[in-house]
């Protein structure tokens, strides 16, 4: 099981040469990759005897708690705590995504709601019309009945007409015979009995024949009566075609101003939006330009930070007594015995090495790391896209881990030398104490490193102030990105204003052309309704119309025929009246 823990060192006697090491396990890792922590529990591993005293280190222990591998826990923690970063990140991209969710979910609820409430108000419109057209067909069965009832009327009196026309005629035809037989017949020959009866048969045949007009007359005034209630309705139902007509009108002319506002600010959001884009590329140039810089300063600071470390390490060799050299106990190392003295410094001998191994090994790695990341330029050059995002991440989580590995590596090659100079007084005491001459130390051999100090204190100085004017430029450059940014961030925010008037906008004018298209179509609705009943009613108001021209025609004939019966019988009348014309 792999564990977490800290390198915690006992400090020996200065006889003992050096303490056991010692490992703290503070968290473990389960089988689902999650890092639990566990009690304090110590484990001597003098695996980790070369590492420093609090460094972390991941171990992998087997079942009965031995040390299998061992490794410094500084680049693992790196990358758990960056994939902590990304599951963070992903956490919050999903959040957002959570939350635009919701209000997506929000804006159909009530974009729901407003369609049903919009359903529910049409659905009344519609059962108006069709109440409408319901009364639209009872008016129009009424007038197809008055139709109806005028063309009976029309055939009825047809009918009497010509039974009046026929009576008139036998009428005629008769006077011409009785004035006929008045002049063919001789001086006192007249009607006899016989004929004066089938004379009065006849006049009072043509009498009671006449035709009554009054209910006639009644009729067509009960027509006249319907068509014109009927013609009161229609007009009604005209009326109301011109409001809807005109409310037609109103609403085609809103519409039309409508799509201008909305065309209006379209062209307003395409410049806001052609100019947020020009402010977007003018923050990625300004962006790059700052990364650039920055990543020219943390070159220099890096020189700086490499020729500071050379400049001590200099320093050091050109002045061995001014160096911060490890204090130890000569008197008790004079008292102790020979091989006492010869175990420690073999001892010590053993530590520089597998400090100097390691060392060497992070220099190694740190090289390696260069490389990578001189790799990693080179690819980003001719990158483009998603393959240059990806890079430049890559770039910089390489670049951070070189930033950690060579801070370490400082404070590892202090820590070389002064083992190197405490291996060396322990043996200076020992070869003389052996009674062998002492070496020299090639830090000693007298080179004048006065000049090389100045040189690279020059060029400290000269790196110091291109980095001053690095930072100068960062700062003029980080207030330009903030006016950018302000700026991005009005426009941006005016943008998603006009976004949303012009979904308003859209909106509303769909709403209003469906109510236009509704009353468009109301309007030829009742046309194509009213239209056919005004046309019947027209009809029939003209059949009325020539029936009354006929009915008078009909009273004036029956009055002319009445008048001719009583001549007629007046004439009879008269031959009866005088005897003597009546022998034969």
């Amino acid at each position: 099981m792999l564990y977490l823990a800290e390198v915690q060192k006992q400090k020996g006697g200065l006889l003992s040469g050096g303490g056991k090491t010692e490992l703290k396990l503070i968290a473990c890792q389960r089988n689902d990759q999650n890092w639990t922590p566990v009690s304090d529990e110590m484990i001597v591993a003098e695996e980790a005897s070369k590492l420093n005293d609090g460094a972390l280190v991941l171990v992998e222990l087997s079942p009965n708690r031995q040390v299998q591998r061992i490794q410094e826990a500084g680049r693992p923690l790196v990358n758990i705590l960056q994939n902590f970063s990304r599951q963070v990140e992903k956490f919050k991209v999903k959040e957002e995504e959570i939350d635009q969710w919701k209000q997506s979910l929000m804006i159909q609820v009530q974009e729901l709601n407003r369609r049903e409430m919009d359903m529910e108000a049409r659905f009344e419109q519609v059962k108006q019309i069709e109440e409408d057209f319901h009364r639209l067909e009872e008016q129009k069965k009424e007038a197809e009945q008055a139709k109806s009832e005028m063309q009976r009327l029309r055939a009825e009196v047809e009918r009497n007409r010509q039974d009046l026309e026929g009576a008139w005629e036998h009428l005629r035809g008769e006077q011409r015979r009785l004035e006929e037989l008045a002049r063919s017949s001789p001086q006192g020959e007249v009607l006899n009995d016989e004929q004066c009866h089938e004379l009065r048969e006849l006049l009072n045949h043509l009498s009671s024949g006449a035709v009554p007009t009054e209910t006639l007359q009644a009729n067509l005034n009960v027509a006249w009566e319907l068509l014109e209630k009927q013609q009161g309705n229609l007009n009604q139902n005209w009326q109301q075609l011109d409001i809807q007509r005109h409310l037609a009108t109103q609403k085609q002319e809103e519409v039309e101003r409508m799509g201008q506002t909305l065309r209006d600010t379209q062209h307003l959001y395409q410049q806001l939006q052609s100019s947020l884009e020009q402010q977007n590329s003018d923050l990625q140039i300004n962006t790059s330009l700052r990364s650039s810089k920055q990543d020219c300063i943390r070159i220099i600071t890096e020189q700086l930070k490499a020729e500071e470390d050379l400049y001590q390490q200099l320093q050091c060799l050109a002045n061995p007594n001014k160096a911060s050299n490890p204090q130890i106990d000569v008197e008790a190392l004079e008292k102790i015995s020979l091989e006492e003295l010869q175990k420690i410094v073999h001892d010590l001998q053993e530590n520089l090495g597998n400090h100097s191994s390691f060392v060497q090994d992070q220099e190694q790695e740190l090289k390696y790391k260069q490389q990578t990341i001189d790799e990693l330029k080179s690819k980003l050059q001719s990158a483009s896209g998603d393959e240059r995002t990806h890079l430049e991440s890559e770039l910089a989580e390489e670049q951070d881990l070189y930033q950690m590995l060579n801070e370490t590596l400082v404070g590892q090659r202090r820590n070389l030398l002064e083992r190197t100079r405490l291996l060396k007084q322990h043996q200076a005491i020992l070869q003389r104490r052996s009674g062998q001459s002492e070496t020299s130390d090639p830090g000693d051999s007298g080179v004048d490193l006065h000049p090389l100090l100045v040189q690279i204190e020059n060029q400290k100085q000269q790196k110091t102030s291109e980095l001053g004017k690095l930072e100068q430029e960062i700062k003029e450059i980080d207030g330009v990105i903030e006016k950018i940014q302000s700026l991005i961030s009005s426009q941006s925010q005016e943008l998603e204003v006009k976004k949303q008037e012009i979904a308003i906008i859209e909106e509303n004018l769909v709403t209003m052309r469906i109510s236009a298209t509704e009353h468009s179509t109301k309007v030829n609705f009742y046309q194509e309704i009213l239209q056919p009943i005004q046309d019947n009613l027209d009809s029939l108001q003209a059949q009325l119309q020539g029936l009354t021209e006929s009915m008078l025609q009909i009273q004036e004939l029956t009055n002319n025929q009445e008048q001719t019966i009583n001549k007629i019988r007046q004439a009879l009348q008269g031959l009866i009246q005088q005897p003597e014309l009546l022998a034969s």
